[in-house]
């Protein structure tokens, strides 16, 4: 049903309330069975060998001695045909090959893969790869990204650390903007590598039937997976099937197909009975991704009143050994309103594991650099930080000059300052030592909202019931959960007789990647759209039940009611009963051409800091966030939470540790990897929506909240410790060891 002949929903009765999550029970009680939960009979344990250098080539590697250990069935190398046949890796424009194998050689990072063994128990295999002999020849490396770029510097790959080209984004005239300008500000900020490190560790089970394989991992979207795999393999997509009905979390780290896919398929091959390969959390500090570390050079002007004048990014960030992709320009230029922006972006790489996609990837880093020039800018005019906002606020995208559909960045600032009691808070005195406290703000936005294609399939039993098939993955952010809502907030089935089918090539529709804030942007409107098909072929069946016109009739609370008040039950209707099944299928229609959809966010932070010890506190943080209309208001509190939490850790503690001598990581384990505990973030966490009733974004009315809710939050504590200190701090994280050292220098000078 075309999105564009449907009217926008006004009250709900379903949609938007606070509704625990259908798949609770199965969740809590542990009869969810999530991938890294899989056995399957007969099946084998595989583990993976691993360069325990940053730079090096293997030159000897003799796995006889682990083919002959107990319970040991099958050893994968690159001296094997079918693991050397698997590349991996696209590379950059204008290379022509693959910039890895399977099992490459030539190891670019700690952690690359060297071989692996399946072997009858866990124990056995990883004794059996304890037991494999590599020589290696070590090379030169460089895991700084800075040092990377220099002439001389040791080669990640022949010709250049530099990734590619240059990116640009360009509007106006800078140095004419500046030039314009009252007050010019610059300054360099820097941020850390973090990890995702999601509750579920990385990882497969796979199995063999006949030349079908079936895959059980733990993605954020099983039909990219099914390409992956399928293309390392040069397999049909219809010969292979990927399975992720419940998986426990990725942050954008599972948005791709891993080696330990292939080598669990590979070696599942080779022995001829299911492999399970799930990695070690100390391995998924190493080789599953990361949210690179970024150098931001901005530059920015402004007049007496607060206009912005021009903003001028200058980036370096480093993408690990192999190529991805993380921009942090966006937000430089389309956050506020500026006739005059230029920014330029260049990646390196470097020895260490590569990027990948996590939460809002290249968004926090900016939102770092850009939201603390927007507080040092209003201090340098003496106007109030979230007054500077409002002067800027466009109602544009000004990268495509086309118009939001809606935009709730001022409602944000305006409304959060009023919950937070911003002005209060600014006024109060900020304590005589040792502790001081401080509150800061910062805007935010998200710039990739991915929309079509995806489908849903709504089928209407004879008794009423209704079963729900959808692409989707759910990362246990609740997407089944707000899905059936849809389905019954247009059929008025209650939730508990609905049954949602998810993530499986095998027996769900098409649905893209979890990722970039899409699931319930992108799919949604498809589900709206099969429920309200099924509507309509039950008002036409009713026509014909009750031998009255159409337009006489309305489908309401799961039952059709005639004009002289006859009312029937979707059980009482004889063609469904006949048919035994109503079914509809919904398409998600293509993105607006002449609109463009962004998520907003305002962030509100109050700290107290040590100034004797250099311990910081996260008091109470605000997180305003304009994602369109609420689906659930339970599962999005939770989202926004969640994200926040995130982003006190990318302020005040994770970052990846490269030792210089040896180029491996230190801290690769939850227990030096520091992400926040229950006792490092504030107990006061309030989430307010502001809700623009955007009827034009999607046919539910939703725009994505699972990015825009991190990243605003790490900036806003920088700003509120600056507040509270008068020392501003650049780069992240803000650690005690740093603090103190700022406070040192403070002193030192006078």
């Amino acid at each position: 049903m075309a999105e564009a002949t449907v009217k926008p929903w006004g009250e709900t009765t379903v949609v938007g309330k606070p509704t625990p999550r259908i798949d609770a029970y199965e969740r809590v009680s542990g009869k969810a069975v999530f991938p890294v939960d899989v056995i399957l009979p007969n099946m084998l344990y595989a583990a993976t060998l691993r360069c325990p250098h940053p730079n090096a080539t293997v030159k000897k590697i003799d796995v006889g001695k682990a083919r002959e250990m107990p319970g040991v069935h099958a050893v994968l190398s690159d001296a094997d045909p079918e693991a050397r046949a698997v590349g991996w890796y696209s590379p950059p424009a204008g290379a022509t090959q693959m910039m890895s194998r399977l099992f490459d050689p030539h190891c670019r990072y700690e952690g690359e893969e060297v071989a692996a063994v399946a072997a009858e128990t866990q124990q056995q295999a990883w004794d059996a790869v304890r037991a494999i002999q590599v020589e290696y020849r070590t090379q030169p490396f460089v895991i700084g990204m800075e040092e990377a770029m220099k002439p001389g510097a040791p080669l990640v790959h022949s010709g250049s650390n530099q990734v590619a080209a240059p990116r640009e984004i360009k509007r106006g005239d800078v140095a004419k903007g500046f030039a314009e300008a009252d007050v010019v500000l610059e300054e360099t900020y820097r941020t850390s590598t973090e990890i995702q490190a999601p509750m579920e560790v990385h990882g497969s089970v796979a199995r063999w039937d006949g030349d079908h394989l079936t895959v059980w991992d733990t993605n954020q979207g099983p039909f990219g997976i099914q390409s992956g795999i399928a293309k390392a393999l040069n397999m049909p997509l219809s010969k292979v099937r990927v399975i992720s009905s419940y998986m426990g979390g990725g942050f954008g780290s599972k948005q791709e197909a891993g080696k330990y896919s292939v080598i669990a398929a590979l070696l599942a091959q080779k022995t001829g009975r299911p492999v399970r390969l799930f990695l070690t959390r100390e391995e998924t500090f190493l080789c599953v991704g990361n949210r690179q570390s970024h150098i931001m050079k901005l530059k920015a002007g402004v007049k007496k009143d607060g206009t912005l004048t021009a903003l001028e990014l200058t980036g370096l960030g480093e993408i690990g050994a192999y190529p991805s992709n993380a921009s942090v320009g966006y937000q430089i230029g389309d956050l506020y309103k500026c006739p005059n922006v230029h920014t330029q972006e260049l990646m390196a790489f470097i020895h260490a594991g590569r990027q990948r996609a996590m939460r809002a990837p290249g968004y926090p880093q900016c939102n770092w650099a850009l939201e603390q020039m927007m507080d040092s800018l209003a201090e340098k005019l003496g106007m109030d930080p979230v007054e500077l906002r409002l002067k800027n606020i466009s109602t544009i995208c000004q990268l495509e000059n086309k118009p939001y559909t809606s935009t709730g960045l001022r409602e944000c600032l305006t409304e959060g300052a009023r919950v937070f009691g911003w002005k209060e808070a600014r006024s109060r005195p900020k304590g005589d030592g040792p502790w001081l406290r401080g509150v800061g703000v910062a805007g935010g936005m998200f710039g990739e909202q991915f929309g079509p294609p995806a489908t849903a399939i709504v089928r209407l039993n004879a008794d009423g019931s209704v079963d729900l098939n959808i692409g989707a993955a759910d990362l246990g952010t609740g997407t089944k959960t707000v899905m059936a809502m849809v389905v019954a907030e247009e059929l008025g089935v209650p939730l508990d007789r609905i049954y949602v089918e998810n993530a499986d090539t095998g027996t769900t529709p098409y649905s893209r990647v979890s990722g970039g804030s899409k699931t319930v942007f992108g799919d949604s409107p498809a589900v709206r759209s099969a429920a309200l098909e099924v509507k309509a072929r039950l008002l036409e069946m009713a026509a014909e039940d009750l031998k009255v016109p159409q337009s006489d009739l309305v489908f309401k609370d799961g039952a059709v009611t005639a004009k002289g008040g006859k009312k029937l039950t979707i059980a009482d209707l004889v063609q469904p009963r006949t048919r035994q099944m109503v079914v509809g299928v919904g398409r998600r229609d293509p993105d607006l051409v002449d609109k463009i959809v962004r998520p907003f966010a305002t962030h509100f932070a109050e700290v107290e800091v040590n100034t004797r010890t250099g311990e910081m506190r996260v008091l109470r943080l605000l997180a305003v966030q304009e994602s369109g209309r609420v689906m659930n208001l339970l599962t999005y509190r939770n989202q926004v939470q969640g994200g926040v939490l995130m982003g006190v850790g990318f302020a005040t503690m994770e970052r990846r540790i490269l030792d210089s001598t040896t180029g491996k990581m230190v801290n690769a384990n939850l227990h030096d990897y520091k992400i926040p505990t229950a006792k490092d973030v504030p107990a006061e966490v309030t989430v307010l929506p502001i809700d623009p009733h955007d009827t034009e974004c999607s046919l539910t009315g939703a725009k994505g909240v699972g990015e825009p809710s991190t990243i605003p939050t790490a900036a806003a504590i920088a700003n509120a410790f600056y507040n509270a200190t008068g020392i501003r701090v650049t780069t992240s994280p803000i650690t005690t060891a740093q603090i103190l050292t700022l406070l040192a220098e403070r002193k030192a000078k006078g």
